[in-house]
């Protein structure tokens, strides 16, 4: 027990070594007489801050031409300053803790740092600043103008200032896998942000992150998993966007190591001189986790894990982890990885030397399951060089661990992160990376799902896997703490149902073998002409917004007449009345010669066109039929007794009517009364909208239910399969709008409209709806935005059609009018 006196201040240190009690006086007093000297000697006076560890004492200068000073004990350190008495402190972790709750508590944000002394503040509390592998605590305080964050140990400044207006984006995090964490973006780089906060209650965080939402003009609306799905799909966002975005929403940040962006590995070939990325076996099988791409590995771990208690897991080390980042890191980040090696760098064999042997002990190692981070696809080559000539050590065939073996297929750095980014975004990634997603961030990531996929990890690393709250001791909460942020932490679950594939060009295919459950048929490869019509429907939607109107027609004939109009001799021709109920819908036949109409009555009417008069009559619901569609021979007739009926529809030859036969194929129930229908392009799917919100969508050669989604709160009023048979868009009477994914039946997209919307076209990207109040809206649904309002019924509008090439629009509304459009050159 040595003292040190001065200027009448006392401070003690205490040191025991079990081993060698001489040696730790001796290390003791050294210590001590090397601080007192510094502080003696006015010349040599240094500004630093000392640091009381676990297993070392550290004087480290700010000036950095002055040497830290470092002397390591074997067992542990106790430091007690000025009359405090901590008897006890079982770790260096619980020390700090006490020690930063009993200084925030003694103080508070200085307000002599607002920038403006009109600024009026809203709220402080403690917080801590959120590094790589360090948390720096201090206070924020939010005004009507900045957002201040002020360290208590001044460092990096002594306060940090964001101006409230150049805030872009705000994100809830979680940390430690409690939801504490609040970052702030003031670019629109989602990859580092401007400062990240963890604070000590959730309610603290939420009041602060909807302060500054509400507050911000400049806020741009947080996306949803979903939204960014459908941009993906349609090719709007690449798979390297697509996954920061992902990343970005389960809560990984570069600020946090332990929750740092995974990017899995796509390249199976690091031995060949040349990729040849067309042929399948070059690429990761992306349908399985690290840990079970080697099967024989695989074997043992599940021996293992069916002799295990529980909870049981498949998997002792996690895909990313602190330790995982800072082992690709290192040559760039050495300090982070000297701080969590105790002030060493890991044994040279075992440092990040080759990009094929970390592959291949990937696939081999007993406990190595580790992912890729996003700089393995991004442009900068200087994590892969040892530019600052750091001694990183030297392996057992006696060579120096310098820059990073790259594969015989690149040719320098640069070429090896082109040739890395451009595998990621290839046709096969592509296709598959859907897959890695369901494991990662998907509905593979827990559960039975996860045991089924072999993607079973330590239940620590889950969310919601032990609350650390609820742990009373101190020292057994912190050592949780501790263990969830080294051990790594599996990302947010984004998806609980199966992500969908990506819309891929038909050319470019190198699959093995086409999806066997993929109810979408392959268009025809003489496509030139479709090509030609594609390119003008594309140009059409560009220039949607254009609409003009080139006539309007006024009805006044009662709901139950069919009224026929020639739009070259713009009048009226003829009129027939079916019945004393109105009409629900019509429908023109593809020889121009039938129209098909439904009514309230229960019963579907055909009228001739070149006889002037009804044709037949097919009596076939309990209830209204309720809407109807035509392809080829077949009529599909819904109806409020909650069916969909199937008919085959054959002209009788003997008759001199012409009369038609018809033959029921299917009756396909409902819970609801369905309200309506539609059919793909090709024919071949059938989707339904009930009353109850429900949509099915049916396979049209088996009758059977591919997908049932309840996705709206009350009727559905309209539903129409995308042109290339990927989605349903659907509209009901909550005003919201729904994508759903034909192959997976999960919603990738929902907007919720100012107003309930009626009817609508759309191109799988945009929709052209009308609305309650008449207009007829144009949204972009890539960015749930409405960007033009046309002014088109005084009542709302309940009926549209859209001619093939998507030049000529036809709408009708509540206030009886037609009104004929065309898109202006």
């Amino acid at each position: 027990h040595t003292k040190l006196e001065k200027n009448n201040e006392q401070s003690s240190i205490l040191l025991y070594d079990q081993n060698n009690w001489s040696r730790s006086i001796n290390c003791l007093k050294f210590i001590v007489l090397q601080i007192y000297n510094l502080q003696l000697m006015s010349s040599l006076k240094i500004r630093g801050s000392f640091k009381v560890c676990s297993r070392s004492i550290i004087f480290d200068p700010e000036d950095l031409d002055e040497p830290i000073l470092k002397v390591c004990f074997n067992v542990c350190v106790y430091y007690l300053h000025r009359a405090s008495c901590l008897d006890k402190l079982g770790d260096q972790t619980a020390m700090i803790a006490a020690n930063l709750q009993s200084r925030l508590a003694r103080s508070s944000f200085d307000k002599n740092c607002f920038q403006s002394v009109a600024e009026k503040p809203h709220m402080e509390c403690p917080v801590e600043m959120v590094l790589p592998l360090v948390s720096n605590p201090g206070h924020v305080c939010i005004t009507d103008e900045n957002l201040y964050f002020q360290p208590l140990n001044g460092y990096p400044e002594h306060v940090i200032q964001i101006k409230l207006h150049r805030v872009r984006r705000i994100y809830k995090r979680r940390h430690g896998l409690r939801p504490l964490g609040l970052e702030v973006f003031c670019t629109e780089n989602d990859f580092c942000s401007d400062i990240y906060l963890k604070f000590y209650n959730t309610a603290d965080r939420d009041e602060i992150y909807y302060y500054i939402a509400t507050f911000l003009e400049n806020h741009v609306t947080e996306h949803t998993a979903e939204s960014y799905m459908l941009q993906w799909q349609r090719g709007h966002l690449s798979n390297y966007q697509y996954l920061l975005h992902l990343n970005n929403l389960a809560d990984r940040s570069c600020n946090d190591l332990s929750q740092y962006p995974v990017f899995p590995w796509v390249i199976a070939d690091y031995s060949s001189s040349q990729l040849d990325m067309t042929n399948a076996a070059t690429f990761r099988d992306l349908s399985k986790p690290v840990g079970a791409l080697n099967k024989e590995r695989l074997d043992r771990l599940l021996a293992r894990y069916r002799g295990m208690p529980e909870p049981r897991f498949l998997y002792g080390s996690h895909y990313s982890s602190p330790g995982y980042v800072l082992f690709y890191l290192v040559r760039v980040a050495p300090e982070h990885m000297l701080c969590l090696q105790n002030g060493r760098y890991d044994h040279a064999d075992r440092m990040f030397n080759s990009i094929g042997e970390t592959w291949k002990n990937c696939l081999e190692g007993a406990t190595d399951f580790k992912e890729l981070i996003p700089e393995f696809y991004g442009q900068d080559s200087s994590f892969l060089e040892n530019r600052q000539s750091l001694d990183l050590g030297r392996k057992q065939n006696g060579s120096l661990v310098g820059d990073v073996v790259l594969p015989p297929w690149a040719s320098g750095k640069p070429d090896f992160l082109q040739k890395h980014k451009t595998a990621l975004e290839s046709q096969y990634v592509s296709e598959h990376l859907h897959e890695w997603i369901d494991l990662v961030f998907g509905f593979k990531q827990r559960g039975s799902e996860a045991v089924a996929a072999q993607n079973v990890f330590h239940p620590l690393t889950y969310e919601g896997g032990i609350d650390c709250d609820s742990i009373e001791d101190t020292d057994q909460r912190i050592a949780m703490l501790t263990q969830i942020l080294e051990f790594g932490q599996t990302p947010k679950q984004l998806f609980t149902s199966p992500h969908p594939q990506r819309i891929t060009p038909r050319f470019q295919n190198i699959t093995r073998s086409p999806s066997i459950n993929s109810p979408v048929t392959s268009p025809s490869e003489d496509s030139s002409f479709e090509d030609l019509t594609e390119e003008s429907r594309k140009l059409a939607w560009t220039n949607m917004g254009s609409l003009k109107v080139v006539s309007t027609v006024s009805l006044f004939i009662p709901d139950s007449t069919l009224k026929m109009f020639s739009k070259e001799l713009k009048d009226f021709q003829r009129s027939m009345s079916f019945s004393n109920m109105a009409l629900s819908s019509c429908l023109m036949l593809a020889d121009g010669k039938t129209v098909v109409c439904s009514s309230w009555d229960n019963n579907v009417y055909f009228y001739s066109v070149p006889y002037g008069r009804r044709q037949d009559t097919l009596m076939g619901h309990d209830d209204a039929v309720s809407d109807m569609c035509w392809f080829d021979d077949r009529l599909y007739t819904a109806s409020w007794d909650s069916t969909i009926k199937v008919w085959q529809c054959a002209s009788d030859s003997s008759s001199s009517h012409k009369r038609s036969q018809f033959e029921l194929l299917a009756e396909l129930e409902h819970d609801a009364g369905v309200n309506t229908v539609a059919l793909n392009p090709a024919g071949t799917l059938l989707v339904s909208g009930c009353k109850d919100g429900t949509v099915t969508i049916w396979d049209n050669s088996s009758y059977g239910t591919l997908q049932q989604v309840h996705c709206h709160n009350g009727t559905i009023h309209h539903v129409s399969f995308s042109p290339d048979s990927r989605h349903v868009l659907s509209v009901g009477v909550d005003s919201c709008m729904k994508v759903t994914d034909v192959q997976t039946g999960m919603v990738i997209s929902s907007v919720k409209a100012e107003e309930e919307q009626r009817c609508f076209c759309w191109d799988g990207n945009s929709v052209l709806c009308g609305g309650q109040s008449g207009d007829l809206l144009l949204w972009d649904l890539l960015s749930n935005t409405v960007t033009q309002r046309i002014p088109a019924h005084s009542g709302a509008v309940t009926a549209m059609w859209m001619s093939e090439l998507c030049t000529t629009v036809i709408t009708g509304g509540e206030d009886r009018q037609i009104i004929f459009w065309k898109l202006q050159s």
